[in-house]
C-alpha cells in the first residue's frame, strides 16, 4: 500500500460515498418532513422516527459480522441497489391508504440498511490506508458524510418545496444506483476466516468476542460507549426532534418558506460536520485522545443559548438564526470528538476484529437514539408553549454527561496517546 492515502480503491470509496451519502441524506430528510408536514404532530413524528431506528440497532451487529466474513465491497454494492429497489417501490405503492404505516416500514427498512453498511465502510479503511493515514481517512469519510448531509437536505428542500416528494425520490434512486455501479471497481483485501458452527452459532461467537474485546482488553472504549449513549439520548435526539418540529411548526414564520428553511438548517448542521471532519483531518495529530472529553463540552454548552433564545426572543428569524448557529457548533465539536474516537479504536482493535468491534460501537450507540426520539416527540407534545424548558433540559442532564467524560478520557494512560504507532497483529 506504501504511504499513499488516495489509493484507486480508496479513491473509489470515497466516490461511491459521496453519492450513497448524498441520496441517503436526501431521502432521511424528505420522508420524515413528508409525515410532519401530514399530521403536524411531533408525537408521531418521534415514535416513527424511533421505530425506524430498530432495525439498524439490529442489523449493525451483523453488517459487522459480515464485514468481517464477506468481502466488505461485495456488500456495499449488493446494499445500494437493494436501497434504490425500497424506494423504487415505495414511488409504486405511496398513493395507497396507509400511508403512514408504509413511510415507518420504508424509513425503518433505509436505516436498516444504512446499520448494516456503515461497518463495511469504517472496516475497509484500515484494509485501504496506512495506519499513520486512519486519522486522515477517517476525517475524509466524515466530511463526506458532512458534506452529503450539507447538499442533500438543502437541494432536497428546494426541490420538496417546488415539486414535492417524488422528484426527490427519484434523484435518490439514481444515486443509490450510481454508487453501486462505481464500487463494483473497488479491491478491497480481503482474507476469508474460518468458520465453525451453523451462521447462529458464528454470530453469537463474533459477537462475544467482541464484547470481551472491548470490556476486558480495551475498556476505555466500553467507556467511551457509554457517554455516547447518553449524549444520544438527552442530546442527538433532542437536536433530531426539535429541529424539524421548531421551524415548521413552532416558530413564527411563513408556512410557505418554513420547509425550505428546516433544509437551510439541516444544511448548517451538516456545514458543521463538515468543518468540524476538515479540522479533525488538518490537526488530527495535536488532538489528544485524554482531552475528548473537553470536544463533549464545548458541544453541550451550544444548546443553551437555543433554549434562552426560545425563552427570551419572539422573533421566528431570530429564533431560528440562533437554532441554525448553535446546531453547527453542536455537529462541528461532535464530528471532531467522533473521528478521534474512531481512530483510536481503529489502531486499537486487531484487523481480525475491526468489523465486529466497529458495528458493536454503532450499535450500542444507536440504542439509545430511539428511546431519545420518543422521548422527546412527546415532551415537546407535552410543553407546547413551553418549548425552551424541554432544550434547557436537554442541555443541563448532558452537561452532567460531559463532565463525567471529562473525567474518563483524563484517566487514559500514555500508552494511549502512542496508539498510531503500534503495529496491526
Amino acid at each position: 500500500m506504501g504511504n499513499k492515502l488516495f489509493s484507486k480503491d480508496f479513491t473509489l470509496v470515497v466516490a461511491g460515498q459521496i453519492i450513497s451519502l448524498f441520496g441517503n441524506a436526501a431521502i432521511r430528510f424528505a420522508l420524515p418532513l413528508y409525515l410532519l408536514n401530514l399530521t403536524g404532530s411531533s408525537a408521531l413524528y418521534g415514535t416513527v422516527t424511533a421505530c425506524a431506528f430498530l432495525p439498524a440497532i439490529l442489523l449493525s451487529p451483523l453488517g459487522g459480522i459480515v464485514a468481517d466474513r464477506v468481502n466488505k465491497r461485495n456488500i456495499m454494492v449488493a446494499l445500494d441497489f437493494f436501497t434504490a429497489a425500497v424506494i423504487l417501490v415505495f414511488i409504486l405503492v405511496m398513493n395507497g391508504d396507509n400511508l403512514i404505516g408504509l413511510l415507518t416500514v420504508t424509513l425503518m427498512l433505509l436505516y436498516g440498511i444504512a446499520g448494516a453498511y456503515q461497518p463495511s465502510v469504517q472496516a475497509s479503511i484500515p484494509a485501504l490506508v496506512d495506519q499513520e493515514n486512519f486519522m486522515a481517512a477517517n476525517s475524509i469519510i466524515n466530511m463526506i458524510s458532512s458534506f452529503s448531509a450539507l447538499t442533500g437536505p438543502v437541494l432536497g428542500g428546494i426541490l420538496y418545496s417546488a415539486y414535492g416528494l417524488k422528484p426527490v425520490l427519484w434523484v435518490c434512486v439514481v444515486c443509490f444506483i450510481l454508487s453501486a455501479v462505481m464500487e463494483i471497481f473497488i479491491q478491497i483485501p480481503f482474507q476469508r476466516q474460518a468458520s465453525e458452527g451453523g451462521l447462529l452459532q458464528t454470530a453469537r461467537r463474533d459477537f462475544t468476542e467482541s464484547i470481551r474485546f472491548v470490556r476486558r482488553e480495551k475498556p476505555i472504549i466500553g467507556k467511551a460507549l457509554l457517554v455516547v449513549c447518553g449524549i444520544n439520548l438527552f442530546l442527538a435526539a433532542m437536536i433530531l426532534v426539535a429541529l424539524p418540529y421548531l421551524v415548521t411548526e413552532v416558530l413564527d414564520l411563513e408556512a410557505s418558506q418554513a420547509n425550505r428553511l428546516y433544509g437551510y438548517a439541516e444544511g448548517a448542521l451538516a456545514a458543521g460536520g463538515l468543518a468540524g471532519g476538515i479540522c479533525a483531518g488538518i490537526f488530527g495529530e495535536k488532538l489528544a485522545v485524554h482531552r475528548s472529553g473537553n470536544l463533549v463540552t464545548a458541544c453541550v454548552i451550544c444548546v443553551f443559548p437555543m433554549g434562552a433564545a426560545l425563552k427570551l426572543l419572539s422573533s421566528g428569524v431570530a429564533n431560528y438564526a440562533i437554532i441554525t448557529f448553535c446546531g453547527f457548533g453542536v455537529l462541528f465539536f461532535s464530528t471532531i470528538f467522533t473521528v478521534r474516537m474512531m481512530s483510536f479504536v481503529q489502531a486499537e482493535t486487531p484487523q481480525n476484529l475491526i468489523g465486529k468491534v466497529i458495528a458493536l460501537i454503532l450499535t450500542v450507540a444507536m440504542c439509545a437514539q430511539p428511546l431519545g426520539n420518543a422521548l422527546y416527540g412527546v415532551l415537546f407534545e407535552v410543553c407546547k408553549g413551553a418549548e425552551y424548558a424541554v432544550v434547557l433540559f436537554s442541555g443541563v442532564v448532558s452537561l452532567v454527561i460531559a463532565v463525567r467524560a471529562g473525567k474518563i478520557f483524563k484517566g487514559l494512560s500514555g500508552a494511549c496517546e502512542t496508539s498510531g504507532s503500534k503495529d496491526q497483529p
